[in-house]
């Protein structure tokens, strides 16, 4: 299965971590298999990062038991992932090549990233060390017990974290080696680094396939944009 990028001197790699069951998304087949608009949700979200100009590989990070199944292609690298989405990102980062020096997370389940979002994250890392893309949070907030409303939050200063998110290469090697696996993602590996982390326009159509629901979002977005 092979797989085109254009030809670029950017030094900035992605790690797509894929190594993950996705049990909440139903089905036998792990979600990143699934196919949506054509292809799989894991192809949708290699290609979106190989297609971009100012990517120079994709390190793709699969479970032991998916390596056989893996895509090939120019400036597509393979790992496998570990038991746990730390691992898999140490994983990816050692598989880096030489001569990079940044470096993109992303979550394979969200195959609806743009390529302007992965430019957004690209452009910020210029003049910061670390960059992610989040949507303020507009919507009420409340808190509940035993299905009843118990109280409301302030959602000033909140936001709906996603990703890519970006780093320089060798500062969030060294936040992973120093991190006790526990983090939510990248950013909280991040910060507990010392590390000051820029946020970016994100985008509503850049959704992580969690539930089965969402399948049928992605397909709709993947197809409003390639013209369906």
């Amino acid at each position: 299965m092979a797989l085109m990028n254009n030809q670029t001197h950017k030094k900035t790699a992605a790690i797509i971590v894929a190594a993950g069951r996705g049990k909440r998304a139903g089905g036998s087949t792990p979600k990143q298999w699934r196919e949506i608009a054509g292809q799989s949700v894991l192809m949708h979200t290699v290609s979106a990062f190989l297609n971009h100009p100012h990517v120079s590989c994709v390190v793709l990070v699969l479970h032991a038991d998916d390596i056989e199944k893996a895509p090939t292609g120019q400036n597509l690298i393979i790992a496998t992932g570990g038991a746990e989405r730390s691992l898999s990102v140490k994983a990816g980062l050692a598989a880096i090549p030489v001569g990079i020096e940044n470096v993109l997370i992303h979550d394979v389940a969200r195959p609806c990233v743009s390529g302007q979002t992965i430019s957004n994250v690209i452009a910020a890392l210029d003049n910061h060390k670390g960059a992610a893309p989040a949507l303020p949070v507009t919507d009420a907030l409340w808190t509940g017990i035993d299905g009843m409303v118990s109280g409301t939050k302030d959602r000033s200063g909140l936001y709906r974290a996603q990703t890519p998110q970006g780093f320089h290469l060798d500062v969030i090697k060294t936040a992973h080696n120093s991190s006790d696996g526990t983090a939510a993602d990248d950013v909280e590996v991040a910060r507990a680094a010392g590390i000051a982390v820029t946020i970016v326009d994100g985008d509503e159509d850049n959704l992580k396939i969690t539930l089965p629901a969402d399948f049928d979002r992605a397909q709709r977005i993947l197809e409003r944009r390639n013209g369906h």
